[in-house]
């Protein structure tokens, strides 16, 4: 199973992904094909629609204090569920999708989600801080949803407008 990264500002990206029921093997070779591409690419969270597979499937390895990301800390959500949320954080989010572009986005500093894990085991998980912003980040991708779409009107305008130049940029052979 070859995997990409799905890039703004492709559809696909817009789709909500559909819960689970079958855990069987194929979700298992989308899980362990996601790991290698999220670490490749520096990052600490990724939902399967961004691999173009629209499943309520998302990965996170929040990095140690050496900047590490062992697979024992890796989490697998599947089917993911806020339960609880309460305080507010704000943190510069940046996205695999959504390269090369940082902004602060307002989340909740605390939550609590239950999920399955690969073998439909149910568990719940506390987050604060880092963690809990990156799961609110990877279920947004499962309901279609953007960080960028958290911006401020005008400064989502200044973000389409500075995209769309690096596109073109990225796409034109430089001389």
């Amino acid at each position: 199973m070859k995997l990409n990264i799905v890039e703004y500002p492709d559809k696909r990206l817009r789709q909500k992904s559909k819960r689970v029921e079958k855990f069987d093997k194929e979700l298992h070779t989308l899980l362990d094909n996601m790991y290698p591409i999220m670490i490749g690419t520096n990052g600490i969270g990724l939902a399967a629609i961004q691999v173009a597979h629209a499943k309520q499937v998302l990965i996170l390895n929040i990095p140690e204090e050496d900047g590490e990301q062992p697979v024992d800390n890796l989490i697998e959500m599947i089917n993911p569920i806020i339960t609880h949320k309460d305080g507010e954080i704000i943190y510069q989010e940046g996205c695999l999708s959504v390269p090369t572009f940082y902004e602060d986005i307002k989340r909740f500093e605390n939550i609590t989600v239950n999920f399955q894990d690969r073998d439909a085991n149910t568990k719940t998980l506390e987050a604060n801080g880092l963690l809990s912003v990156a799961i609110q980040h990877e279920i947004d991708h499962l309901n279609g949803i953007l960080f960028i779409d958290k911006l401020a009107y005008s400064r989502r305008k200044k973000f389409e407008k500075e995209y769309k130049r690096m596109q073109k940029e990225k796409k034109s052979p430089s001389n």
